[in-house]
């Protein structure tokens, strides 16, 4: 069994993209043979806005990934920042990203599934294994 880490674009298309994206992002999540893997800076990213705007449906999908479909959480943020940091730079990554990187390295991830373009800095990371959505 892998675990999985998502950025917060693999959530949003489960939500809102259009069909064919929507489909594989739901493959994904309903795959019995992954865990998945979060971190705070995912709830961040995904949550405050259906929040503050009142979109039920997606607070309430998001809110379950995360308290049931996650398995794995890094237990020291401050590690993570600073493994972010190392990861950044040498990488030639932005602050999320890389907190998503040290985040998923930190709850030992096989893989980090992004729906960035395929030339994002991201791809250079080798550990975990960057795949696209369209990929899995």
């Amino acid at each position: 069994m892998s675990v999985t880490y998502l950025d917060a674009g693999v959530l949003i298309a489960a939500l809102r993209a259009e069909p064919t994206v929507q489909a594989l992002a739901w493959k994904l999540l309903d795959d019995r043979q992954r865990r998945f893997a979060s971190s705070i800076f995912l709830r961040l990213e995904v949550l405050p806005k259906p929040m503050f705007h009142g979109r039920i449906q997606e607070t309430t999908f998001l809110q379950r990934f995360f308290t049931v479909m996650v398995a794995h959480e890094p237990p020291d943020l401050s590690l993570v920042a600073a493994e972010a940091l190392t990861i950044a730079t040498e990488y030639g990554l932005g602050a999320c990203d890389a907190l998503h990187v040290a985040a998923a390295r930190n709850c030992g991830c096989d893989e980090l599934v992004t729906t960035e373009r395929t030339s994002s800095p991201l791809f250079r990371v080798r550990s975990p294994q960057v795949r696209h959505l369209t990929d899995c």
